[in-house]
């Protein structure tokens, strides 16, 4: 009873899993079973096996142990059994050091395997990780025949976590709680992204209800090893975080964004009811103004008018009539234009439209009639963003890109597009990874969503993606809106959520003005 609650206390206190299950799937498709046989000549008898990883498409990484046998009996040969495929490779050794118990293949046959990413960074005390290989009590219990071991299928995974501080005395190792099996030797153990944070190679003996635990070669000695084996791995040192908690922090900052989109609107909504103010109150003063002014303007015309009236009477009465009538045209005319000068006020209403035409006149920082460059668009350097981010497998250096408004990136590349922007799914013919490709001009966000595939899916994409022919650049918004729906039956075979998201913002490039 105190066991089962101090389980459930540590189960509670470890807290969710981070781990992507597509990532471990996908570190598995390069994990190998090792396969010793003997070659007298006259019979291929089958003698053991190990497990392995792909550190390059040709190169194996396992335990020396596992291929300790080819040193003594040189009728031995060693295959490798990749996980997917139709057959095996033929290997041999090329590095050898027993004293941290790793050696390396090379293929001799023309193959590929998928290679694993190193993580270089230190592992947490507790951290979850996974043990991925090919235990010999999982073939007996299938009860598999020799030509069913020797056949690509796929690796065993065991789940346990780090225990932190300590090391065999001969060389530096990690240990840990992930099962591991006799064939699971020189298979990886990866971390909750998939990267290879140490190489299986021992277990404590369990006597009684004792547990067993588990020691790897840390990356510190793989990497000492590759080096002077002259290899460059794939490695990365970016922080493991899963794609939920990526979508959870977009989340937050699309809601922070569009509260802040929010209070711009509610600001400028004030800003133009105080302009909109402002102009009424400014109009309805030049307006009352003007009035006034016609007034004692027609006022001003009427008594002249009078005066001219009176002056016409007087000449009018002296008989000159010649005087008469100039002073009558006189004080007609200066009448006409008190009218005028009346009628010609503007009216009460034109306050409302004189507001409205001073909030619609050009701001001082118009352009002028100069075109402007189209925003997104032209030469850009775009910036790495970790924090929006997953990178496991991937380099994350800047990226330059060329963008125009067509779509068209680097002048020969066409993009597709789509209700959801624009985008370009690549899916090469060398490797088993997908690429989803998109930038969005108004915000100058480029972003890379890469998914590990399987051979199933990969055969099943480049079919969908031969099924069509990407357009060449400028063919205009009818042909790549066409292009964007016919990607659409790729993206129809990708899981629901990549295994990277590289997220980049771009700016002009150094020289340019935009």
């Amino acid at each position: 009873m105190l066991r089962a609650a101090f389980l459930l206390i540590l189960l509670l206190l470890a807290g969710p899993a981070r781990a992507e299950p597509s990532d471990i799937a996908a570190a598995g498709r390069g994990v190998v079973r090792v396969v010793l046989v003997s070659n007298d000549g006259g019979s291929v008898q089958y003698v053991g096996h190990g497990s392995g990883f792909a550190v390059a498409p040709d190169l194996v990484v396992t335990n020396a142990h596992v291929v300790a046998p080819l040193q003594q009996d040189d009728t031995m040969i060693v295959g490798v059994v990749p996980s997917e495929g139709s057959s095996g490779y033929m290997a041999k050794v090329v590095a050898y050091s027993p004293r941290n118990d790793l050696a390396l293949l090379k293929l001799t046959d023309k193959g590929a395997i998928p290679a694993l990413t190193l993580f270089q960074g230190a592992v947490a005390d507790g951290a979850e990780v996974y043990a991925v290989g090919y235990p010999g009590n999982v073939d007996q219990a299938q009860g598999l025949s020799l030509a069913e071991i020797v056949a690509p299928q796929a690796a065993v995974k065991t789940r346990g976590y780090m225990s932190a501080g300590r090391s065999s005395r001969e060389f530096d190792t990690l240990l840990h709680t992930a099962p591991v099996g006799s064939g699971n030797s020189g298979g990886p153990l990866l971390d909750s992204c998939g990267r290879v944070i140490g190489v299986n190679s021992f277990g404590t003996l369990s006597e009684g209800a004792d547990s067993e635990f588990y020691f790897a070669v840390s990356m510190r000695e793989v990497a000492t090893f590759l080096r002077q084996a002259g290899v460059q791995p794939r490695v990365s040192g970016m922080p493991c975080r899963s794609i939920a908690e990526l979508d959870a922090a977009e989340t937050k900052r699309q809601q922070a964004d569009r509260l802040q989109a929010d209070a711009i609107a509610r600001q400028q909504a004030d800003r133009l009811a105080l302009n909109r103010s402002r102009a009424t109150r400014e109009a309805e003063f030049a307006v009352l103004d003007e009035r006034d002014n016609g007034l004692a303007l027609a006022l001003l015309l009427a008594m002249f008018a009078l005066a001219a009236g009176g002056t016409a009477a007087l000449y009018h009465q002296r008989e000159d009539r010649r005087s008469a009538t100039i002073a009558g045209a006189v004080a007609a005319g200066l009448l006409i234009g008190a009218g005028l000068a009346w009628l010609s006020r503007p009216s009460l209403a034109s306050i409302d439209e004189r507001a409205a035409e001073a909030l619609a006149a050009p701001s001082p920082t118009a352009t002028g009639g100069v075109e402007q460059p189209t925003p997104g668009a032209g030469a850009l350097t775009c910036i790495f963003d970790p924090e929006r981010s997953r990178a496991t497998v991937s380099d994350v250096a800047d990226v330059a890109l060329d963008w125009s408004a067509d779509g068209c990136v680097n002048g020969r590349t066409q993009y597709g597009l789509a209700n959801d922007g624009w985008s370009r799914i690549l899916v090469p013919n060398d490797e088993a990874t997908i690429s989803l490709n998109a930038y969005d001009p108004k915000t100058r966000t480029y972003r890379v969503e890469r998914y590990l595939m399987a051979l199933d899916a990969m055969t099943k994409a480049r079919a969908a993606r031969s099924g069509f022919t990407p357009p060449k650049c400028g063919v205009g918004e009818s042909a790549a809106r066409a292009f964007g729906a016919n990607q659409s039956a790729i993206r129809a075979l990708l899981p629901p959520s990549p295994n990277e998201r590289l997220v980049y913002h771009c700016q002009p490039a150094p020289g340019t003005d935009r």
